[in-house]
C-alpha cells in the first residue's frame, strides 16, 4: 500500500465516525437508540439489513476460500441469501412489525413470560459474541495482508473504532452509516472488475483459461444438499436473528417491513456475481495459492490491479462493510442487555441511567468480540468457524421464535426446549462423537441436521396438540405505540438522515474523483464512478434540504 491508500482509508474512517457522531442527539431514549424511533424509511432499513448481513467475510470466506478455489459455486451459495430475503419480506418481516416490540427479547417476555426470556437472552448473548467476532476477524485479516499490520493489532483497532461510533448514536447512526458504506463498497467493486479483466486479457481470455468445472452450480462438499440446507438456514437466520429483527420493527408499518426484506432479496440477486468475479479472475492470473492463502485472493487481485488510492478505497469499503455487520450485532446485544436484563434488575432506573448502561454495554460486548476474533486462528480458520457456528446455533436459536409468529400451539416450554435440545444435539455431534466414537458429519450433513432437527421437534409439538385436541392459545402481544415519536419529529429525523446520506455520497464521489486524478494509473473507470456518485448524492441532498 502507498501513502495515498492510507490517506483514503483515514479520510473515510473519519467521515464515518463524524456521521455517527451527528446522531448522538437522536439516541436520547431506548426507543430511539435501539429502534431508530420506529420510523426509519424502509429503503434505508433495507440497505442497512443488506449491509448488516454482508461483511468482509463475503470477500474472505466466499470470495477467497471458495470462489478462488471452486468458482461459481460461491455465487450459488450466496443466491440462497436472495431467496431467503424474498421469503422473509413476504412472510416473516410483517409479522415482526405487527408485534410492536422493541426487541425480540421483549416479544418473548410479553408472550411467554420473563423466565423463558431470561434463558433465551443468555443463550443469544453468548452466541452473539462468536458471531460478532467472526465479523471482525476477516477484515482484520485483510488489513494484515494489505498494510502489513499484525492481525492482533488490526483486530484491536477495528474493534475499538466500531465500538465508539455505535455507542454514540445507536440504531439511527448504524443504519445511516450502513447506507454510506453500501455506496462506498459498490463504487469500489465497480472500479475493480474491469481492471481485473484487463489484467488477464479480457473476458474471452478469462473464459478460455478457467479450470474445468469452474462454472458448475455445485462443487465438492458444497453439493445440492448443502445448498438447500444453507438456504433454509439463511431463511431462519435472516428472519429470526435479533439484530435483523430490528430492521423490521424500526419501520413504521408491516407493509414497509415487507419492502425491507424484498429489497434485501433484490440486492442479493445480482450482487454476488459482482463480488465473486475478482477472486475468480485471480485464479486465472495466479493459480498457485494453497491452504489458507486463498483467503487473500480478493485483496491480492485488488493489489495487482488498482492504482494508488483506489486500493485504499476498496479496503475502506471492506472495513466499513464489516463495521456494519459488527455494529448491528453490537447494537442489538447492548439493547437486549439493557432492556431485558438490566431494566428488570433495576425497574426504577430512568432513561439517563439506561442510556449510560446501553453505551457501556456496547463497549463491553465489543471487547468480548475482539477476544473471540483473536482466538479464531486457533479454531480452525474463519471458514470453519462461520459454517460451524451457523450449523450449530442458527436454526435452533431463531426458528422457534419465527414459528411462534404463526402458531398459537407453542408455549414457552416448547420453544425453549426445542432450542436447548437442538443446541445440545448439534454440540454433541460436532465436538463429542468425533473424538469418542470416530463418527463425524460432513459439512452438508452438519448443516442439514442443524436445520431439520429443530424443525422436526416443532412439527412434533404441533402434531401432539392436534391429536390430543388441546390448544395452548398463547396470544400475540399487542402493539405498543406509546413510545413512537411525533410525526413532526419523525419527519425531521428522516429528512436529516437522507440529507446526510446525500451529502456523504456527494463528498465520497468528489474524493473518489480526486484520488483517481492523483493516482497516476487508470483513471477513466474510477473518475466516471466518482462523478456519477457526486451527481447522485447532490441530487439527494438538494431534494431534502428545504424540507
Amino acid at each position: 500500500m502507498e501513502i495515498l491508500d492510507y490517506i483514503t482509508i483515514a479520510v473515510f474512517a473519519a467521515g464515518i465516525m463524524f456521521v455517527g457522531s451527528l446522531f448522538s442527539s437522536t439516541g436520547k431514549n431506548m426507543k430511539s437508540f435501539f429502534a431508530g424511533g420506529g420510523n426509519v424509511p424502509w429503503w434505508i432499513s433495507g440497505l442497512s439489513l443488506f449491509m448488516g448481513f454482508f461483511s468482509a467475510g463475503t470477500f474472505v470466506v466466499w470470495g477467497g476460500a471458495i470462489a478462488y478455489s471452486m468458482g461459481f459455486v460461491a455465487v450459488t451459495i450466496q443466491l440462497t441469501m436472495a431467496a431467503a430475503g424474498f421469503a422473509v419480506g413476504l412472510l416473516i418481516a410483517p409479522r415482526w412489525n405487527k408485534t410492536g416490540c422493541l426487541t425480540a427479547a421483549e416479544y418473548i417476555t410479553r408472550r411467554y413470560g420473563a423466565s423463558t426470556q431470561k434463558l433465551y437472552t443468555y443463550i443469544f448473548l453468548f452466541i452473539s459474541i462468536f458471531t460478532t467476532g467472526s465479523f471482525l476477524y476477516p477484515i482484520a485479516k485483510i488489513i494484515e495482508v494489505a498494510a502489513g499490520i499484525p492481525l492482533s493489532s488490526s483486530i484491536l483497532i477495528l474493534g475499538v473504532f466500531c465500538m465508539i461510533y455505535v455507542s454514540l448514536g445507536g440504531l439511527r447512526a448504524v443504519v445511516v452509516t450502513d447506507v454510506l458504506q453500501f455506496i462506498i463498497l459498490f463504487a469500489a467493486v465497480i472500479i475493480v472488475i474491469p481492471l481485473a479483466f484487463g489484467e488477464v486479457g479480457g473476458v474471452p481470455e478469462f473464459l478460455a483459461r478457467v479450470p474445468e468445472g469452474f462454472f458448475t452450480l455445485f462443487a465438492g462438499e458444497y453439493n445440492w444438499v448443502f445448498i438447500v440446507a444453507f438456504m433454509l438456514y439463511n431463511l431462519f437466520f435472516l428472519g429470526g436473528n435479533w439484530a435483523y429483527v430490528q430492521r423490521y420493527t424500526s419501520v413504521r408499518t408491516p407493509r414497509d417491513a415487507k419492502k425491507v426484506g424484498v429489497l434485501f432479496g433484490v440486492l442479493y440477486t445480482f450482487s454476488p456475481i459482482l463480488w465473486m468475479l475478482p477472486p475468480m479472475i485471480y485464479r486465472v492470473f495466479e493459480p498457485g495459492l494453497s491452504g489458507l492463502e486463498n483467503e487473500n485472493a480478493y485483496l491480492l487481485m485488488c493489489k495487482q490491479t488498482m492504482p494508488a488510492g483506489m486500493l485504499g478505497l476498496m479496503l475502506g469499503g471492506m472495513i466499513f462493510a464489516t463495521a456494519s455487520s459488527l455494529n448491528a450485532t453490537l447494537n442489538i446485544s447492548a439493547g437486549v442487555f439493557t432492556n431485558d436484563i438490566f431494566k428488570r434488575l433495576r425497574p426504577a432506573a430512568g432513561e439517563t441511567t439506561l442510556m449510560k448502561v446501553a453505551r457501556i454495554s456496547t463497549l463491553g460486548f465489543g471487547v468480548l468480540a475482539i477476544a473471540v476474533a483473536l482466538l479464531i486462528p486457533n479454531m480452525g480458520g474463519i471458514v470453519n468457524v462461520v459454517i460451524s457456528v451457523a450449523a450449530l446455533t442458527g436454526v435452533p436459536l431463531y426458528l422457534p421464535l419465527i414459528w411462534s409468529l404463526f402458531s398459537k400451539n407453542l408455549n414457552g416450554r416448547a420453544i425453549l426446549s426445542t432450542t436447548v435440545t437442538s443446541l445440545t444435539v448439534n454440540a454433541v455431534l460436532k465436538f463429542i462423537t468425533p473424538a469418542a466414537v470416530g463418527f463425524s458429519l460432513s459439512r452438508a450433513e452438519e448443516m442439514l441436521v442443524g436445520v431439520l432437527f429443530p424443525a422436526l421437534l416443532l412439527t412434533g409439538y404441533e402434531i401432539y396438540h392436534k391429536l390430543s385436541g388441546s390448544r395452548v392459545c398463547v396470544p400475540m402481544p399487542a402493539a405498543e405505540n406509546a413510545a413512537a415519536p411525533a410525526a413532526e419529529d419523525a419527519g425531521t429525523d428522516n429528512n436529516n438522515s437522507i440529507r446526510i446520506i446525500g451529502a456523504g455520497a456527494a463528498i465520497s464521489g468528489c474524493f473518489i474523483s480526486l484520488i483517481a486524478l492523483l493516482s497516476g494509473g487508470e483513471t477513466l473507470v474510477p473518475l466516471t464512478t466518482g462523478i456519477v456518485l457526486t451527481v447522485l448524492g447532490g441530487l439527494i441532498f438538494l431534494t431534502t434540504k428545504n424540507k
